[in-house]
C-alpha cells in the first residue's frame, strides 16, 4: 500500500470524536473537491506492506485505527488490511469519499464506515455512488461537509430520498462555523449530529494531527 503518513491523534470527526486513534493516511484520490484539506496526500508517500503497517500499529498500543486518505479504497490491499485489523480486534474506521463500492468492506461490530456525500460546493456531487447509502449499518456514519445554504438543502434532499439507517453527521467546511448549520438542522427537524472538526479547533490546519 502507498502510505503518506501514520500518526497518533484524536479522532476529529463523527461519532468517535475525541477518541485517541492511530491514523493511516493513504496516497491518492479519485476526486478533486474544491475545499480539499489533504491535497498533500495526492502523491508522494512510501510503499508499505500490510505486515509492515501492522507492525507499526503494534508500537502505538491503541485499540482505535482510522484508514483515511486520499481515498483508501483506491489501494489494492485496503480490504486485506481492514480484514487483518478486525481479526486482531482493532476498532477500524474507514473514511471514504462515497464514490467507490463498499460491498467488500468487512462486516464486523469492530468496523465503522464513515462515508461522505459530496455536496455541490465540492464540485464532486455527480461522482457519488448513491447505492452505498443502503449498505451503511446503524453503527456507520453518513457525513455531509457543508459550505452554504445550497449544500444544506442538497443534504436535506438526499436524506428525504434515501432510507438512511446510519448516524448522520453535518460538519461545516473548515469545521468551525457551526451556528448556521445547527440552526438549519434544528429548524428542519433533521435527526443529525452537528459536529466540528475537533483536530482543527485544537491544532489548526496542520499535518499529522
Amino acid at each position: 500500500m502507498r502510505v503518506h503518513e501514520i500518526f497518533r491523534s484524536l479522532q476529529g470527526e463523527g461519532v468517535l470524536i475525541g477518541t485517541p486513534t492511530v491514523f493511516i493516511r493513504t496516497v491518492g484520490c479519485n476526486l478533486d473537491c474544491s475545499w480539499c484539506d489533504t491535497e498533500y496526500a495526492r502523491e508522494g508517500g512510501h510503499e508499505l506492506s500490510v505486515e509492515q503497517i501492522l507492525a507499526e500499529l503494534e508500537k502505538e498500543k491503541t485499540q482505535f485505527v482510522c484508514l483515511t486518505g486520499g481515498e483508501p479504497l483506491m489501494q489494492k490491499d485496503a480490504i486485506k488490511l481492514m480484514d487483518k485489523l478486525v481479526d486482531k480486534c482493532y476498532h477500524v474506521t474507514l473514511e471514504t469519499n462515497g464514490s467507490l463500492p463498499l460491498e467488500d468492506v468487512p462486516c464486523s461490530e469492530n468496523m465503522l464506515i464513515s462515508m461522505d456525500i459530496k455536496c455541490p460546493s465540492s464540485g464532486m456531487e455527480e461522482r457519488m455512488l448513491m447505492p452505498n447509502i443502503e449498505l451503511l449499518s446503524p453503527a456507520d456514519q453518513l457525513k455531509f461537509i457543508v459550505a452554504d445554504m445550497d449544500d444544506l438543502m442538497y443534504a436535506e434532499e438526499i436524506l428525504k430520498g434515501y432510507e438512511v439507517r446510519s448516524n448522520i453527521i453535518f460538519t461545516p467546511v473548515g469545521g468551525m462555523e457551526l451556528e448556521p448549520v445547527a440552526r438549519f438542522v434544528l429548524s428542519r427537524k433533521i435527526n443529525a449530529r452537528v459536529l466540528p472538526q475537533l483536530h482543527k479547533l485544537i491544532w489548526g490546519d496542520r499535518k499529522g494531527v
